[in-house]
């Protein structure tokens, strides 16, 4: 009767109406899709307005105009990022209402001629939680109007930008701002300063009046001898980094002329937090924001703010009802440093070229050296974060469960690396079995109610020819061969009976793909008070070759690399940070390192750090892989939030 009664509507719809109809239903199952939004078809208080997002470039204020025309508002929360919003009516009338009268309004953009078109859906469950307000990094502060319009303006006319003698290779190598530097020049090609090659001239003179000025009011400990000024039109910026430690000392500190800016600061574990800089303000950055901390601009022409008056300082608040867009205006920083003379001995050795030591494994040539370097960079690590690491697995992906819920009822499924087991509760009408190679992850299965056992991956303790199906997701890549990964999808295609299906995810190399960024790349979320990874097995943090190596260049025996998390990669062969939690690890439990870059001799670390071998895959290496396979057939290859993903069937 539902589907006469969806039929006979189509029919009643005139042309117009049925193409809205089908592109709603569209935007409906996109959301279902990549961001697991579920609407429903009867009416309620709330909408989720697809295209109508601060990732697409509308404002709150745009789009609170338009949801008004309905009725009174209750609120309104636009994710940052997100092209989508949500919006929750008084009244559950004008909620209808605006689903009647909105869908397939086009809205023109503030500050552009591109139109784009809304699409209303209602949905029953809406993230109203109230965030809890991140704070500043340790040693970061933001001194509100340092210097007067008058001294902005006078900072601004010293710099003359048509000469470009005082560093010609440096426009060349910076085309994306301008760039001039004084007291020492620093070079882009090492990331440093030649300390024994002073500049002519040392510091602007009005710029020795500003630096006397932050000695006496103790915003500084010592007077900079080196300045760089960058100018950033906008829509430019510049990649996360930390000031080489070894070049400068402690503290750095940046004024910000001309337009205030959103600069990002990242923690190796993830953390990240949007710091809102004023125009005239000053940024001193010294001790853990200095050393540890990534800080960069990210390039775009708006940046997402607080709407509330009052709120230009610090940082950008996690309250998504009161989050709305800025239009960048062009900015000069002024940005001085102490050269160092010495090493450093700061107490962040892991990221401290002066204290590096390079002790990182060799990539394996043969099965014996993979077998070795898995046990101490794949096993021995997750056995010493599993709690910590099951603390950030929460939410199941969308298309996974999408596969699991596609297979018939009472279907036989095996979960090979099942990890904390959240996708062995996903099919209630499953029949599923886990297993891991950690296990104290197994151990966390059964603690849930779930059957997992412990083995490798290589060899499952199941009956050939006895699932129905069997899902693979984020494991394969921490096989360290070509050959051993090989292996593991033999054994897969050995548990399925013929006609069962294997869904099978490992990590990408390729984390921006189609002109979008992966959730990896990307901030993590703050949610009910407290910050959590983003949905994914792998995104903890990777590194160069294009194309799939097989590890047969016994004269080269390159080191891994390891990566910088939050960043993209630049090798196939890498080893992934993970930064322990204090409060996950078991009373009583010494913790073992696996530091291949940290000094023993200077532990000083704010939490234990643990590498983990990856092979991160090229586009199209996967399937090609499956595709050797005997007795197999490649259904389906997809590109999922930065995994590379394939449905295989035996035949």
């Amino acid at each position: 009767m539902e589907i006469d009664g969806i039929r006979k509507l189509n029919q009643k719809l005139s042309k117009t109406e049925k193409k809205l109809r089908q592109k709603q239903i569209k935007a409906r199952n996109t959301l279902l899709r990549h961001e697991g939004i579920e609407c429903v078809s009867s009416p309620t208080k709330s909408l989720v307005i697809a295209n109508g997002g601060l990732g697409n470039g509308v404002s709150r204020c745009q789009l609170l105009a338009v949801v008004e025309e309905c009725g009174p508002v209750e609120a309104l929360l636009m994710p940052p990022n997100k092209p989508y919003s949500f919006v929750k009516y008084k009244l559950i009338e004008d909620c209808k209402q605006a689903y009647d009268i909105l869908n397939g309004k086009e809205i023109v953009l503030e500050d552009s001629s591109q139109g784009i078109v809304l699409y209303f859906n209602f949905v029953e469950k809406v993230p109203w939680e109230v965030t809890t307000p991140t704070t500043l990094p340790p040693g970061l502060r933001v001194i509100e109007d340092l210097v007067s319009p008058e001294e902005e303006r006078q900072l601004l006319e010293s710099i003359d930008w048509t000469e470009d003698e005082v560093i010609p290779s440096a426009q060349k190598a910076l085309k994306h701002r301008r760039v001039k530097h004084f007291g020492y020049e620093f070079r882009y090609d090492n990331n440093n300063v030649d300390k024994d090659r002073p500049l002519p001239g040392g510091l602007p003179d009005l710029c020795n009046v500003l630096l006397t000025k932050c000695l006496k009011l103790g915003y500084i400990k010592q007077k900079p001898d080196q300045l760089t000024v960058n100018q950033y039109d906008p829509g430019q910026g510049i990649p996360p980094h930390i000031d080489t430690h070894s070049a400068f000392e402690d503290e750095i500190i940046s004024l910000s002329l001309g337009a205030e800016i959103v600069m990002d600061f990242k923690h190796p574990d993830g953390q990240a937090v949007a710091v809102m800089l004023p125009q005239r303000s000053l940024l001193v950055m010294s001790g853990e924001s200095r050393y540890l901390w990534t800080h960069g601009i990210t390039p775009r022409k708006f940046d997402v703010v607080p709407a509330s008056e009052g709120r230009k300082v610090g940082t950008v608040s996690a309250n998504t009802g009161d989050l709305t867009l800025n239009k960048r205006g062009k900015r000069t920083s002024f940005t001085f440093r102490k050269v160092r003379r010495s090493a450093c001995n700061c107490a962040y050795p892991s990221v401290c070229d002066s204290q590096h030591k390079d002790t990182a494994p060799s990539i394996p040539i043969n099965d014996n050296e993979a077998s070795k370097l898995e046990e101490k960079y794949v096993h021995e690590v997750y056995e010493e974060i599993a709690g910590h690491f099951s603390n950030t697995r929460h939410s199941p992906w969308p298309r996974v469960v999408e596969f699991l819920r596609g297979l018939p009822c009472g279907a036989v499924v095996a979960d090979v690396g099942c990890g904390n087991g959240k996708y062995l509760g996903a099919g209630k009408d499953l029949y599923m079995l886990g297993c891991d190679r950690s296990k104290k992850l197994a151990d966390i299965c059964g603690q849930k109610g779930f059957q997992a056992v412990v083995c490798d991956a290589l060899s499952v303790p199941i009956r050939s020819d006895s699932c129905d199906a069997c899902i693979s997701i984020a494991v394969i890549h921490h096989f360290a061969t070509v050959e051993r990964r090989l292996a593991t999808l033999y054994e897969l295609v050995r548990l399925l009976r013929p006609g069962g299906r294997a869904l099978i995810y490992v990590w990408a190399m390729e984390q921006e793909y189609n002109k979008q960024k992966s959730k990896y790349l990307k901030e993590k979320r703050a949610h009910r008070g407290r910050m959590e990874e983003t949905n994914s097995e792998a995104y903890d943090s990777g590194c160069h070759s294009v194309c799939p190596s097989d590890g047969t260049n016994q004269a080269l025996h390159p080191k891994l690399s390891v990566h910088t998390n939050r960043t993209s990669f630049d090798s196939q062969d890498l080893l992934v940070p993970w930064h322990l939690k204090d409060s996950t690890k078991e009373k009583g439990e010494p913790s073992k390192s696996h530091q291949p870059l940290l000094d023993s001799a200077n532990l000083c670390e704010p939490s234990p750090v643990f590498h983990r071998y990856y092979h991160v895959f090229c586009e199209g290496e996967l399937e090609l892989v499956c595709k050797s396979l005997k007795c197999i057939k490649v259904e389906e290859s997809y590109y999922d939030q930065g995994n590379w993903c394939v449905v295989l069937e035996k035949q």
